[in-house]
């Protein structure tokens, strides 16, 4: 809601009383002479279906998080776009940022303030050449100077006008924003909150209780205002098959008797024609191929920036695996036993003795216990699966260009399935890859109605436990599991990710965070194979666990949610 306001002084500024609402996103308030002019709010108790486009929770950008990057990005280009669509661009002197509660603990250590910039200069997400970031950052602290959308240079010192608020928040979320234009007398022109509330995704208090209406805040084009409109009547009334939970996503998949990637797929064709949406997804992919190359054909000597001194590990990692170390594996025709007889009579100890011929005492357990020479332990899918998911974490944590996928936390994981179903089991490339995205997808959206995708909510449940389960269920699908397997597969892989915290060291997205991405891979996989395995039928339903996630969420406490002061945050020593 971009509030614009009638000269006055910053102090006394003229308070907003009615407007319209413009382009789905922003409130435009005028003097009290046009009050007249209202548009009702849409009831924000409606209970609207849980789907959202399978592009908006799979979006390209840049790291080291969607919640913290990314949203802030597009938070700040949506402010400067207003001040055009309003001509107040030219009228500003100067600017000031606050940021508070989770972006504010942590958003040095997650390039926030980096991001915001740049949105500030006109830049998005998926196209600022991440090259050019760090250069421009300095130039701006440099000259204390910022161009805003790349035209309009202002006086702008960070150091003064980018505000850290540590120990405030907003009430409707842990990761909000402010920003505010003054013009040359220093009068407030406008002002607008945000809150980036996980995947990229951006709101204000006007949507946020609005399901579905957050959509619109990844839209930057010039035609936003008409997308917009045409979007709010898809997303809430005339999505082909509509679904608010995993129960009557089942459902609709057994009458329709489609796959889940079918349901998706035909809600995707309310926005996108079949070319989009197939050229789309196979973008997606490759985006996701193209962080994997970069991540493992780095320099092993590189270090990830934000003062851990975290060595690359992936490039190493790979290239052990490119050593062809993996021989055949054996298969057995029945079980074979592994029991050991018991020793009937205690064993025989050889002694031992120095040489004066005198019996040497040592522990018992040298020779019962001797220590072994290092064996290698060859189980090829663990270690591609960990080396893919590590790769792309280690590119998000170096700011390069990845897919939130649901978030840039969890970036790693969906994308090490895929790459390793592509690369040892499929036989059908692009089929796989367009039903693998639209069933990790569809789950996307489940936990985003249901719960959160953002951390700072939910804790690292609600994006590498999320990551998690929508990867599991998407193997299983390619696999060919029933969609009774692929929900399932799905539940399996939040089950055991409840309560997973979030604590990353110094505010980076690298410890224990890179990691946590390789372990979810490996659980992601083992969960659609226990799933297949079985019959569809068990006792916790995806659900189930959804609403146990969101219940864990509220019931974490707020220093176990992205903000740095508790868990490994604390514990582990920076020096």
């Amino acid at each position: 809601m971009l509030h614009l306001f009638k000269k006055s002084s910053f102090t006394k500024v003229a308070q907003p009383v009615a407007g319209r609402l413009l382009m789905g996103r922003i409130r435009h308030y005028s003097a009290p002479s046009s009050a007249a002019e209202v548009q009702e709010k849409e009831d924000p108790n409606a209970d609207h279906h849980a789907v959202v486009s399978t592009f908006d929770l799979f979006s390209i950008g840049v790291g080291p998080s969607s919640s913290h990057t990314v949203g802030p990005m597009r938070a700040a280009k949506f402010f400067i776009n207003d001040l055009k669509e309003h001509q107040l661009l030219e009228k500003v002197a100067s600017l000031r940022v606050d940021m508070f509660g989770s972006l504010a603990l942590t958003g040095k250590g997650h390039g926030t303030d980096n991001a915001i910039l740049m949105g500030i200069e006109g830049e998005s997400p998926d196209k600022v050449e991440t090259s050019t970031i760090l250069p421009r950052i300095h130039d701006i602290h440099t000259n204390k100077t910022i161009q805003l959308d790349g035209t309009h240079r202002i006086d702008f010192d960070p150091a003064k006008h980018l505000i850290f608020n540590y120990f405030k928040s907003l009430p409707q979320h842990p990761n909000g924003m402010r920003l505010c234009a003054y013009d040359k007398e220093a009068n407030m022109i406008a002002t607008n909150e945000y809150f980036s509330i996980g995947g990229g995704f951006v709101v204000n208090e006007a949507t946020q209780l609005d399901h579905g209406e957050n959509v619109y805040y990844k839209q930057e084009d010039e035609k936003a205002d008409e997308v917009v409109a045409e979007r709010k009547e898809q997303d809430i009334a005339v999505v082909s098959l509509p679904f608010r939970n995993a129960e009557e996503l089942i459902a609709v998949c057994k009458r329709e008797n489609m796959t889940i990637a079918q349901v998706v797929y035909e809600n995707e064709l309310k926005w996108s024609t079949p070319a989009e949406i197939r050229e789309k997804l196979l973008r997606i992919w490759n985006t996701m191929d193209d962080s994997i190359r970069n991540g493992v054909m780095a320099s092993t000597e590189e270090r990830l920036p934000g003062g851990l001194n975290v060595r690359r590990r992936a490039p190493g990692l790979y290239q052990k695996l490119l050593k062809g170390l993996y021989g055949p594996v054996p298969t057995k025709a029945s079980y074979q036993g592994s029991q050991i007889a018991l020793p009937t009579s205690e064993p025989v100890v050889a002694e031992t003795f120095d040489h004066h011929h005198n019996k040497k005492s040592s522990p018992l357990s040298l020779s019962v216990l001797p220590k072994r020479q290092r064996k290698k332990f060859f189980l090829p899918a663990l270690d591609y699966l960990s080396v893919y998911a590590i790769a792309v974490n280690e590119e998000n944590a170096a700011g390069n260009r990845i897919v939130t996928a649901p978030t840039n936390g969890a970036a790693g994981t969906i994308p090490s399935v895929l790459k390793y179903y592509m690369e040892f089991v499929s036989e059908d490339p692009e089929h796989d890859v367009m039903e693998f995205l639209l069933t990790t997808a569809a789950i996307g959206m489940l936990f985003k109605r249901g719960a959160s995708i953002s951390a700072a909510e939910m804790g690292c449940q609600g994006e590498v436990g999320v990551a998690c389960s929508m990867a599991a269920g998407g193997f299983a699908a390619v696999l060919g599991g029933t969609v009774d397997q692929v929900e399932n597969a799905a539940e399996i892989g939040m089950e055991h990710n409840l309560g997973l915290t979030c604590d990353p060291v110094n505010g980076l997205v690298q410890v224990p965070c890179i990691e946590r991405n390789a372990l979810a891979a490996v659980k992601a996989v083992a969960a659609a194979q226990l799933a297949l395995n079985g019959e569809g039928d068990h006792r916790v339903s995806l659900d189930q666990v959804i609403e146990t996630m969101r219940q864990t969420g509220m019931d974490m406490m707020s220093k176990y949610k992205e903000t740095s002061q508790g868990g490994l945050a604390v514990n582990v020593p920076l020096c």
